[in-house]
């Protein structure tokens, strides 16, 4: 079952789509490429309908990826499989996924009876996903609520509550890809929001942050990394620390091993990974 708060007259073309909302087709592509593998860490579905119905192209055409361009594929593939992994493990009844973009968790992981999952985005992001997922006769496999709203609002939470979510549950919270497109301010606004959201046991999931000034240019990239900025940066696990949650860090390498993936060499040091936090 789904449901949706209005998000107003008619349904945008993909090309309505921000800057920021548009990298959401750049995980839907590695999505896509994983799931045509014979040995796939995860199979959506949904994925590529959503980069057809964009009318862009399946996969990278022209020359072969660049060392960034490659590590960011091999890291958005583990990280899908890692969140969800956690998120089932975490056995919540309640789900909130910030900047939901093209996720299609709610319709392909086999969620416990009675879970309730929220999709927050920007209206035209789940406009365009929910015409492509309705195209293609896609059902949730929980009860998901699609709750169009900017996350930069300070009113988002009472929308939320609204829409039926009871800050006293615990909640499995995803922030996957978001806080780098934050300013500092910015995240840890939203992080604290999250925080008087949580009732005790609740789960945030979310990368540990890199610092971007560091990010090296390459070809076909900058349209997205010119978008960072950089959230918490490599600070991220001590603000969360600090602020009521007790973090554990999975590194990118220790994924990879434990997935029998390569990763891409990367340069310089790398802190790449991804925060489990648990609510005190």
């Amino acid at each position: 079952m789904t449901t949706q708060e209005p998000a107003g007259p008619g349904l945008p073309a993909a090309e309505q789509l921000s800057p920021v909302s548009r990298t959401a087709l750049a995980v839907a592509r590695g999505r896509a490429y994983e799931s045509a593998r014979i040995d796939p860490l995860f199979v959506d579905p949904y994925a590529l309908a959503f980069v057809t119905a964009a009318g862009e192209p399946p996969r990278p055409t022209g020359k072969p990826l660049g060392p960034l361009a490659a590590r960011l594929l091999m890291h958005g593939i583990l990280r899908t499989r890692h969140y969800d992994d956690r998120l089932l493990a975490a056995g919540a009844r309640q789900v909130v996924l910030l900047a939901a973009g093209l996720d299609t968790r709610a319709h392909r992981l086999p969620w416990p009876g009675g879970t309730r999952l929220f999709e927050i985005d920007l209206p035209p992001v789940l406009a365009f996903k929910d015409q492509v997922l309705a195209a293609h006769d896609a059902r949730p496999r929980c009860a998901r609520t699609a709750l169009p709203a900017d996350l930069t609002d300070p009113h988002w939470p009472d929308r939320l509550r609204a829409a039926g979510f009871d800050p006293g549950q615990p909640t499995a919270w995803l922030a996957e890809g978001l806080l780098v497109y934050l300013e500092a301010d910015q995240a840890a606004r939203l992080l604290t929001t999250v925080g008087e959201l949580s009732a005790p046991g609740s789960r945030l999931l979310v990368e540990q942050g890199r610092d971007t000034s560091r990010t090296p240019v390459e070809e076909g990239l900058t349209e997205m990394t010119s978008l960072w900025r950089g959230g918490l940066g490599p600070g991220t696990a001590d603000w969360l620390d600090a602020h009521g949650w007790t973090t554990r860090f999975t590194s990118l390498d220790e994924l990879a091993a434990t997935h029998g993936r390569t990763l891409p060499p990367a340069s310089g040091t790398v802190t790449n990974g991804f925060l489990e936090a648990v609510r005190g």
